[in-house]
């Protein structure tokens, strides 16, 4: 859809969904992209925000694999990722991180001019450009509003990643402009405690709450030690 900017050298990270779709680890994202669907018939649920309660859960992982199932579907689907602390998705992909959202909301360019594909026909992916010295403040901006509002009449999906809700009010702030929110919790790693914390605070910003991913769930009848489920 648009044309692809030039590419980097950077970590790059798995897209299990990709790379080994037949996987029990890509059935799991398929589970997800399922239930998100099943969850959308009574409502719009176009707009899917994942975040975690603490850094290191995995989100930004969950996030990718589960835009790149939507688009198996064929299904159009926008990677957006609204973490501008410590933006990742690009890893994902290994796009250039040049240009993104932060250059959106500040009008200093067009989303056409920054958005990227990907190998995936049906998945476009924003990165997050250049970090802002004030985050909270252009995610709760009526321009961050309005990009959505764009991007809703281009695509079927765009799944969003933000930051971990404890840590920054990000997540709460685009929690309240999108149709479902996705908890990331890391079994080996999450308290209990910090992901009930992170719950109610998406939910007192009126958050559509979809559920749980149980990331990193040990599965003993399987090769796969560790895999996503929801």
């Amino acid at each position: 859809m648009f044309k692809k900017q030039p590419r980097q050298i950077s970590k790059r990270r798995s897209l299990i969904t990709r790379e080994n779709p037949m996987s029990p680890i890509s059935e799991q994202f398929r589970t997800i992209r399922t239930n998100i669907q099943y969850a959308a018939i009574d409502q719009d649920m176009q707009v899917i925000m994942t975040t975690s309660s603490g850094p290191a859960e995995g989100k930004t992982t969950i996030n990718a694999n589960l835009a790149e199932t939507v688009g198996q579907q064929e299904e159009k689907v926008l990677l957006v990722d609204a973490d501008m602390r410590k933006p990742s998705v690009h890893y994902m992909f290994y796009l250039a991180n040049h240009t993104g959202l932060s250059n959106i909301i500040t009008k200093q360019r067009d989303f056409a001019d920054v958005v990227q594909s990907t190998s995936n026909e049906a998945l476009d992916v924003l990165t997050c450009g250049p970090i802002p010295p004030n985050p909270s403040e252009l995610l709760g901006s009526q321009t961050m509003k309005h990009f959505i509002n764009e991007a809703r009449a281009l695509y079927d999906y765009i799944i969003i990643d933000t930051p971990p809700v404890l840590a920054v009010t990000d997540a709460q702030i685009v929690a309240g402009i999108s149709d479902g929110v996705i908890l990331v919790v890391d079994s080996g790693h999450t308290e209990k405690e910090d992901a009930r914390k992170a719950t109610e605070l998406l939910k007192q910003s009126n958050a559509k709450m979809l559920g749980a991913v149980l990331n990193r769930q040990e599965r003993k009848t399987s090769n796969y030690m560790y895999y996503y489920g929801g």
